[in-house]
């Protein structure tokens, strides 16, 4: 199906008006009526602070897979000037990690990675987080006693941390500072951080720069059988400059840590209050548990950890009608393309018996390379919640972090029957 052609007309303040709602926290509560307005404004919308936002579907879909597009690199950044919040500290420091890096660079550094995740190695870590998601319930289901548990900060929070702090081989004394200063860091990548954001996350960014480049040191001194120490000898081989081995194995392990925390910590949370809000759906996957993934991926379809991915045009080019310019950047709005009605039937409905696809690990050469450990961790966690808990409910509304593309519920409340 062809998408529909923009609108020709679009009213800039019905946009701000609309991103205002958005950041309130009825708009984080439920952002969908928020995006069917935003939608019936055309596939593609002018954004009132330059650019333009993609609201279909399939014009997302064909930009994540078309490699001629562009991510927001260090070059573009650059190109924005100081002054703008592509020139803080923490921005240009993300504009040299993987997901900002395009060809060649791109195709070299994720080479050197492999297949992070492939079967074999989930099949290693597996039991690992089986053992960590059996920890979590034991501790959760202690505070259900008295009442009333946070399953978000008990549970979503702690799982991925622990799953990638033990891959990486971390400190668990250090785990707590570096959820902390993963949630900071993520402003920087918000769809219009504010200034004291950015600061939060400017401050983030110099800690964890110096926490990963001093992980770097230590595993150069003492290398072992870990991921960092693997990827050292994979770019030593690579790269003659020692430093320059350094400098892009502490980029990986960056990247690779930011990516847990946050977007692992909303699917899971996200996966427990859609469940419970469907008390028969959830009762029908228990006596269903070969249809776990397909409830992950409608989650994941549902309110998807991240609602927002940019890209910028490789030359001047139309889009739905609407002439887009060389460099100009686009916001690809996959919380509003994953509820596209000409994509899905009924997509405000949450519905686990449906085959859903979705963008929300993005699409192309940049492709969530994390997806595969999120599954299996959302996987895991939801079997041993069927078994152990079946008559968990919400004892109230989840709490929202007040963001726009980065989702994160910071507490969601429930109670055993």
């Amino acid at each position: 199906m062809e998408p529909a052609l923009a609108s020709r007309s679009v009213d800039r303040r019905a946009v701000v008006s609309l991103f205002s709602r958005l950041r309130k926290a009825s708009g984080q509560a439920n952002p969908l009526p928020i995006y069917s307005e935003l939608r019936e404004m055309g596939d593609v919308v002018p954004a009132p602070w330059g650019g333009y936002l993609i609201n279909s579907f399939v014009w997302c879909d064909r930009i994540l897979r078309d490699r001629a597009w562009r991510v927001p690199d260090s070059a573009w950044r650059a190109r924005q000037g100081g002054g703008t919040r592509w020139g803080a500290r923490s921005s240009t420091e993300m504009g040299r990690t993987l997901p900002a890096l395009n060809a060649p660079n791109h195709t070299r550094v994720r080479r050197s990675l492999g297949n992070m995740f492939d079967r074999k190695c989930l099949g290693g870590i597996t039991q690992t987080i089986e053992v960590h998601a059996e920890r979590l319930l034991d501790r959760f289901a202690d505070e259900l006693r008295n009442g009333e548990a946070d399953f978000s900060t008990l549970v979503s929070e702690q799982l991925p941390m622990c799953s990638i702090g033990e891959w990486l081989q971390l400190p668990q004394s250090d785990y707590e500072l570096l959820r902390s200063l993963a949630h900071d860091q993520v402003f920087t990548q918000e769809l219009l951080p504010s200034a004291s954001q950015l600061a939060l996350s400017d401050a983030a960014t110099v800690e964890l720069e110096s926490y990963f480049r001093e992980l770097v040191q230590e595993r150069r001194r003492a290398p072992g059988d870990d991921p960092v120490s693997r990827w050292l000898h994979t770019w030593d081989a690579l790269e003659p400059d020692r430093e320059a081995a350094d400098e892009a194995v502490y980029l990986l392990a960056l990247l690779v840590f930011l990516a847990a925390p946050e977007t692992t910590a909303t699917l899971l949370s996200s996966m427990v209050w859609l469940l419970l809000e469907h008390p028969r759906q959830f009762g029908w996957l228990r006596a269903h548990e070969d249809h776990v993934p397909d409830a992950i991926e409608e989650v994941l379809r549902y309110d998807s950890p991240n609602h927002i991915i940019s890209r910028v045009a490789p030359e001047d080019t139309t889009i739905g009608g609407v002439r887009i310019e060389k460099d100009r950047m686009v916001h690809l709005m996959v919380g509003v393309a994953n509820h596209d009605p000409a994509h899905f039937a009924d997509p405000e409905v949450f519905d686990i018996r449906r085959k859903a696809n979705h963008l929300s690990f993005s699409g192309g050469v940049h492709y969530c390379l994390g997806a595969p450990l999120a599954r299996l961790e959302a996987s895991t966690l939801l079997t041993a919640l069927l078994r152990r808990m079946p008559r968990l409910r919400v004892s109230a509304p989840p709490v929202y972090a007040p963001r726009v593309g980065f989702r994160r519920i910071v507490e969601l409340r429930v109670v055993g029957a």
